[in-house]
């Protein structure tokens, strides 16, 4: 069987660039993914390269043309189109992608700048950000015509299918449909279709005229809407445009009046370059209170003085604190309230962000907005307009909601919140009729679900989990981070002249620039005007509709074991949405709420009710599965379903190339055993950094870089072993793969994770694999992927000590190591427990050990934090006056207690007592840490004091330990970072 590029070949280094350049800058986003929040999206550079790579043919060597007539086919084709060899066919393939120049030497350069502490003139790459170029019809045609040749199909490539089972936020779909395959997306989860819809079907569909019409009907939804409410928001001159700061209050336990619960009262300071506060004067004898915006001094003054800290209330009426559970008491028992705190006003005028206290008729408003209210919801809820559903009990974001008498998904918002944005969807949905007969029904539906997900962008940045960014000075959304975690501070949109307006401006500018991806008008040299186009399906990944042998090519992005509950949260803009589309798209708004029971995550929610709740991977003293144990069991027989579903529906000359990215073993765990569960063999794996490598926030907690892409191949048959016949196989694999991504740079997790996809394609060629015993039913028990994934990670350890150690092999102890190669592998202070117990496991350790005895490290709720040598000898577990020492890390670490707290004069009399200053050990073990422990630095100051320690320690005693180069800290925002834009 012919291979595909994918199994051959990627250009990683350059892919990983363009997709870390692709999200270097918020502002300039691919405009599919501003439409909608969606939680996870792949780069669609990476995307693209998945999808082409997958369907292209590899180039066949000198010795597969000698002995396959097939070989000889296609290597007679591709010199046909390529002259110069497989190194044109490359290039050319890089250029397709749209990467129209050298990406490293770019990278290189930037890099080189910004260690010099400069700028690079101009674009340093020389050529635009790739997923800006659509591929034009000649690299179409040729794709097309390379893909049948590698297949050695009689059509012409026009009917290449590519299926993403997983689709989601719907990077691969989009980027197959540009390229002109035959593109079909499935998604479960009814938000994430009509994303769909409005990123990869639509724009095709109705193109760049379409836009007149949004904004056509969108200034008459918005004008219909202020007519409506402008009397609850009154603004004093017209170029005004207000938002409101507000705080949650209770009443106080003695008096019984709202207090304030405020975690500060600061309106703008740090990154703003402004210094301004809310001063809260309160007169206890009338029992008032007076609020005045304070600058400068005054703002230094009142800014961080806080009402609410660490769970406990302080009453501004007595100065009585009170505690936690009497606050949760109190908003269970629907006396959580509001205090309107300050004003934030924008004027065309007048530049810059003005504040001022809440006047009289701010309060006015208010007050009437909630009489509106509650003479309007009788009325709203027979008309079931009022999102009065109770939030689904299949939760694992608590903390934010039910704690606090969150317990409909109305109660996310204030009354006035709520007012304006049931008004907005009664709007809506009478604009949508009318515009359905006056445009046609198709246009008209189109332009419902356009307006409709303006409405949730509205509802994201217009509740009370939506908060104000003092140091931007803007309205930070809903979700800036993947839960509910309550806001104790919100802000709020004017909602008759903001917040519509503004929702529907971004709606207008994202659709443009979708046009602009998904379609190529024709020009002199390429005569065709094309659109991308896609078959978008709702429904189970495990339960296709789709024939036998029908796709040539399956791309996807599953979901991340228990990394984010898409359902769980996706709720917040469902309740709303299938309100705004019941009428023209019945097909997304068929249930009460998401499905979380055929979704593939590991949700430990389902479980709690039959199973208590545990420790991954432990069992309880009475056998039974803990709650997590079955939420694992369900995800990975769900993957296993969704395989076997792309297992039946792949052509037997098909790739399935699975895209993922996670550092714990037990999600690769999981995957590996559902791919190879489903009849799959893994012929090639390939990381791509897709994550920036060394921001700030890495240093601090652990994330993963790269994006591992594994090509897979319906698995011919095989002959199945034993764990013992191909271990010394699987130990091969690991130290070669690692060997060899180590060459290329790579470092760290990622470099771990790189060799999985190679250790996971070993037990694939002999599945199944056996350990030997018998499992509890008295049958041959099949291996667990993850004890070749211990192994992988057993020699990567070996591998990156000795990197550590410039390519020596040098014995300190298993403490130590296990130290060094925990900075070395997570480049992060805190990272996952089960992360440090594997480590430890392949270091021969006890990570209680590590934390009881040696106090090493700091073991809280599913984390552990490594500890300084400050912590430590806090914590008893480190005394520099220690007449002996039993590692060489509490030998450091002690040496470095000493240097930063008596200085170098006390460090080298330390290094005499000792007899250390002349050992050639204990050199190494500074130069090990040197290498470890991540030099990441903000604003030229060392993130990590323990960076920061050893490089002075260095400079003063150490001269001849080389140094290590500064990690250097790009802009480069994640790409579901809070959204966050101008009132």
């Amino acid at each position: 069987m012919s291979r595909s590029l994918i199994e051959q070949w990627l250009p990683v280094a350059p892919v990983g660039i363009e997709s870390i350049r692709e999200r270097s800058t918020f502002t300039a986003l691919p405009p599919s993914f501003a439409l909608h929040v969606w939680w996870a999206r792949r780069p669609l550079v990476a995307s693209r390269a998945a999808v082409v790579a997958s369907l292209l043919p590899a180039w066949p060597s000198e010795t597969e043309v000698a002995q396959d007539p097939e070989a000889a086919r296609i290597a007679q084709g591709l010199e046909s189109e390529f002259p110069g060899g497989e190194t044109e066919y490359q290039a050319w393939y890089v250029r397709s992608l749209g990467i129209l120049g050298d990406a490293v030497a770019g990278w290189k350069a930037i890099q080189a700048a910004k260690a010099k502490g400069v700028k690079t003139e101009g674009n340093a790459y020389g050529y635009d950000r790739a997923f800006t170029v659509s591929p034009d019809s000649r690299t179409i045609d040729r794709i097309k015509r390379l893909a049948v040749l590698r297949t050695g199909a009689v059509n012409d490539g026009s009917q290449m299918v590519v299926l993403d089972p997983f689709s989601g936020g719907g990077s691969i779909p989009h980027e197959s449909a540009r390229y002109g395959f035959d593109t079909i997306a499935n998604e479960l989860n009814p938000v994430a279709t009509a994303i769909l819809q409005g990123t990869v079907a639509l724009p095709a569909e109705h193109g760049p005229e379409f836009l007149g019409l949004i904004k056509k009907w969108g200034e008459k939804w918005c004008d219909q809407v202020r007519k409506r409410l402008e009397e609850f928001f009154p603004i004093q001159r017209a170029d005004e445009r207000p938002a409101f700061i507000w705080v949650h209050t209770v009443p106080c336990p003695t008096t019984g009046r709202p207090t304030p619960l405020s975690p500060d009262f600061w309106l703008a300071r740090g990154n703003s370059g402004r210094s301004i506060a809310v001063a809260l004067k309160v007169d206890r004898g009338a029992g008032g209170y007076e609020l005045e915006i304070v600058d400068g001094a005054g703002a230094s003054e009142w800014g961080d003085r806080s009402t609410y800290k660490r769970g406990v209330g302080t009453s501004i009426w007595t100065g009585e604190t009170f505690s936690g559970d009497y606050i949760r008491e109190m908003a269970t028992e629907g006396q959580l309230g509001q205090m309107l705190l300050a004003v934030s006003v924008t004027r065309d005028s007048v530049r810059g962000r003005q504040f001022r206290a809440p006047s009289t008729a701010d309060l006015d408003a208010i007050s009437a907005a909630e009489k509106q209210l509650a003479l309007q919801l009788p009325s709203w809820e027979i008309a079931d307009l009022i999102p009065s559903e109770d939030i689904d009990s299949i939760s694992n974001y608590d903390r934010g909601h039910r704690m606090y008498g969150l317990s409909r998904w109305s109660d996310f918002f204030s009354p006035r919140q709520l007012l304006t944005n049931v008004t907005a969807l009664e709007e809506l949905r009478s604009i949508t009729s009318e515009a359905c007969r006056e445009i046609g029904e198709e246009r008209g539906k189109a332009l419902g679900l356009y307006l409709a997900l303006a409405l949730d962008r509205a509802c994201d940045y217009n509740g009370r989990q939506s908060s104000w960014d003092a140091t931007r000075l803007k309205v930070r959304n809903t979700f800036d981070k993947h839960n509910f975690n309550f806001k104790w501070a919100f802000a709020e949109f004017d909602g008759a002249h903001s917040l519509l307006p503004w929702s529907v401006k971004q709606l207008e500018r994202v659709y443009a620039g979708m046009c602009k991806l998904t379609q190529q008008t024709a020009t002199l040299d390429d005569q065709q005007e094309r659109r991308a186009r896609a078959r978008i399906i709702r429904g189970s990944a495990a339960s296709l509709p789709l024939a036998d042998a029908s796709v040539d090519a399956v791309v996807t992005d599953p979901p991340y074991y228990d990394n984010v509950m898409y359902a769980e949260i996706s709720d917040y803009f469902y309740v709303w949405l299938k309100r705004s589309l019941r009428d023209i798209w019945p097909e997304f708004t068929d249930l009460v709420l998401t499905d979380k029971q055929d979704e593939a995550v590991a949700n430990v929610a389902l479980f709690k009710e039959v199973a208590p709740s545990g420790s991954r991977g432990r069992r309880k003293g009475d056998g039974l599965k803990s709650a997590a144990q079955l939420a694992d069991a369900r995800y990975e027989d769900l993957l296993k379903q969704s395989f076997r579903e792309a297992h039946r529906v792949l052509k037997e000359t098909g790739v399935l190339t699975v895209m993922f990215t996670h550092k714990r073993i037990d999600a690769w765990d999981t995957l590996g055993a559902a791919l190879l569960d489903a009849g799959f063999s893994i012929d090639a794996s390939w990381p791509v950094h897709t994550e920036s490598e060394h921001s700030l926030h890495q240093a601090k907690k652990n994330a993963a870089a790269s994006t591992i892409f594994l090509a897979c191949r319906k698995r011919e048959g095989s002959e199945p072993a034993y764990w013992s016949d191909i271990r010394h196989e699987v130990e091969k694999a690991a130290e070669d793969a690692a060997t060899r991504f180590a060459s290329q740079g790579m470092t760290g997790v990622d470099l771990t994770i790189a060799t999985y996809g190679p250790v996971l394609s070993v037990l694939s060629e002999r599945w199944p694999v056996y350990t030997g015993e018998l499992d509890a039913e008295g049958s041959p028990e099949v291996l667990r992927p993850d004890a070749a994934l211990d192994l992988a990670r057993e020699k990567v350890a070996s591998l990156k000590k000795r990197e550590l150690l410039g390519g020596r092999d040098i014995d300190f102890d298993r403490v130590t190591d296990w130290y060094l190669l925990a900075w070395n592998d997570f480049a992060a202070a805190e990272f996952p427990y089960d992360e440090a117990r594997k480590l430890s496991i392949a270091t021969h350790l006890d990570l209680d050990d590590l934390a009881r005895r040696h106090k090493l490290v700091k073991q809280s709720s599913g984390s552990v934090m490594l500890l300084t040598p400050a912590q430590r000898s806090t914590a008893g577990g480190l005394d520099s006056d220690a007449a002996q020492f039993e590692t060489w890390i509490d030998r450091l670490h002690a040496l470095m207690l000493v240097y930063d707290s008596e200085g170098l004069g006390a460090a080298k009399a330390w290094l005499n007592r000792t007899g250390l200053a002349e050992e050639a050990t204990f050199t190494e073990v500074v130069r090990a840490a040197m290498h470890a422990i991540p030099r990441v630095k903000d604003k030229g100051v060392f993130a990590r004091p323990e960076a920061r320690i050893l490089d002075s320690l260095r400079a003063a005693l150490f001269e001849h330990v080389d140094v290590p180069e500064d990690d250097v800290e790009p802009a480069a925002p994640h790409e579901q970072q809070a959204l966050m834009f101008d009132v």
